[in-house]
């Protein structure tokens, strides 16, 4: 099943929304006067008319009704109150997607037709420059092939992987919160460029190239990252000497603990206030 000939509708047309949108236009999959959105900000809804061509709308309900496939992508807080809304439109013959962080499928579930089809999904901030990482929860009730249009979706800005929904905690963790944790690395890495003499301007091409590229080599060619670590490393030579400094500062065990904790965090979203 594809996505191709289907209408998408975007409930909440933020970031994601419009990388999404954006994704969509540049792969070809949906044509500009097939894709709705809704949004709050009625200014935002004229720009997204302006660049995209799109159609957009005030009214969630109407947007359900003429949408084959919804993206549910409104703040976690708002998503009781948006599921309730639009519940009377939502039939079987629809797939609604939800990427709201933190919120359960059986949480919109409680508000929505008993026989709804509902994926939820995971994306990351980088899929803004179609450079995503994307986790599919698996989920009951679906139709065959509902799974592959959300693949063809999310594949638009970046990369997939289709998993479990207990895992999806740890995803948050890891590739949710993981650009603010690449971020500070590149941050880092300038300022080691700045305090040994170059400028600010330089370090942060070298750094930011650098972490790019040591990606892309990763991804491309399959190495293991011990193997590309190997590489770089000559005996007695300067990159073992600044692991060494790193391993000092118990690199490793704080990107660990990180991904645990933000994954802990996660869990503690999930389970609403108390």
């Amino acid at each position: 099943m594809t996505i191709k000939g289907r209408t998408v509708g975007f409930l909440g047309a933020g970031n994601m929304g419009e990388a999404l949108i954006k994704g969509l236009l540049a792969a070809k999959l949906v044509p500009a006067q097939a894709i709705f959105a809704t949004d709050v900000r009625p200014e935002r809804l004229k720009e997204l008319d302006r660049q995209y061509g799109i159609q957009v709308s005030s009214d969630n309900a109407e947007l359900v009704k003429r949408a084959d496939i919804v993206i549910l992508a409104v703040k976690p807080q708002i998503m009781d109150a948006v599921a309730t809304e639009i519940a009377p439109a939502v039939t079987r013959g629809k797939l609604l997607i939800s990427i709201a962080a933190g919120v359960a499928t059986d949480k919109i579930r409680a508000r929505l037709p008993r026989d709804a089809r509902l994926i939820r999904v995971m994306p990351n901030t980088p899929a803004l420059v179609l450079e995503g990482a994307t986790a599919i929860a698996k989920a009951d009730g679906l139709e065959p092939g509902d799974l592959d249009v959300a693949r063809e979706i999310f594949g638009a800005v970046g990369r997939v992987v289709v998993l479990g929904e207990e895992m999806i905690d740890a995803v948050t963790g890891l590739s949710g919160s993981g650009p603010a944790y690449v971020a500070i690395v590149i941050e880092s890495l300038a300022d080691g460029g700045v305090r040994m003499g170059l400028d600010r301007a330089t370090a942060m091409t070298l750094a930011t190239q650098t972490v790019l590229g040591a990606a892309k080599l990763l991804l491309e060619t399959g190495l293991h990252p011990g193997a590309l670590k190997d590489m770089v490393s000559s005996p007695g030579g300067t990159t073992i000497a600044g692991i060494a400094a790193l391993e000092e500062g118990g690199l490793r065990t704080t990107f660990i603990k990180a991904v645990e904790r933000a994954t802990q965090r996660s869990r503690e979203l999930g389970q609403g206030p108390k």
